[in-house]
């Protein structure tokens, strides 16, 4: 199959992914650039996976301030090098991260860092409403699971569904710098300001 350059060009724009590697995930999707863009991403999710271990020893702390100037966020990011600290794509990411923290409001960073406290309050909630709808015990219980599992991923900052696509998670986002800027990226401590 013949790849043209506009296709390539087109899914570049998009992903901001090297020309080969576009060329290479446009062959594999048979032309089809919706489908290239999948192709990448899950080549990113690789990518993330094998570079997870290596050791984040640079990075940038990242802000946002909304426009109201009466909340704010401050949020560690770590990366290898501090040429990728200085990366363009790194630090729109930072800033992204800030901006979530701001509107989503987490809890923690992963769903297993939501607090014990946190997760009964929430557990006697669902429990009494479970309950007022006249569903049995033993389904309450279930139901509840599900509940809980469910809060836990959206107010983890990772697992939560980011503000500018929905219909991807914040750590959808990171992979995908992992995979432009070829670094193990993490994701430190994060501060929301309110006044």
């Amino acid at each position: 199959m013949e790849i043209s350059l506009e296709q390539i060009k087109e899914l570049r724009e998009k992903t901001a992914v090297s020309i080969a590697e576009c060329k290479k995930a446009l062959l594999e999707a048979g032309g089809d650039i919706t489908k290239a863009v999948e192709v990448l991403r899950k080549k990113g999710i690789e990518t993330a996976n094998r570079k997870a271990q290596r050791d984040v020893k640079e990075g940038i702390i990242a802000y946002y301030i909304h426009s109201n100037n009466k909340v704010g966020a401050m949020v560690e990011v770590f990366c290898e090098t501090d040429f990728v600290a200085k990366n363009v794509d790194f630090v729109d990411l930072g800033r992204s991260l800030a901006m979530q923290v701001v509107a989503a409001k987490p809890k923690g960073l992963n769903p297993e860092d939501i607090s014990d406290a946190e997760l009964e309050k929430e557990k006697d909630i669902y429990r009494e409403q479970l309950l007022k709808a006249g569903k049995p015990a033993e389904i309450v219980e279930k139901a509840m699971l599900g509940k809980v599992t469910k809060f836990k991923e959206e107010n983890a900052l990772l697992t939560q569904a980011f503000i500018k696509d929905p219909s991807r998670k914040v750590v959808d986002i990171i992979n995908e710098v992992i995979s432009k800027t070829g670094e193990n990226i993490k994701v430190g401590r994060f501060v929301r300001f309110e006044i």
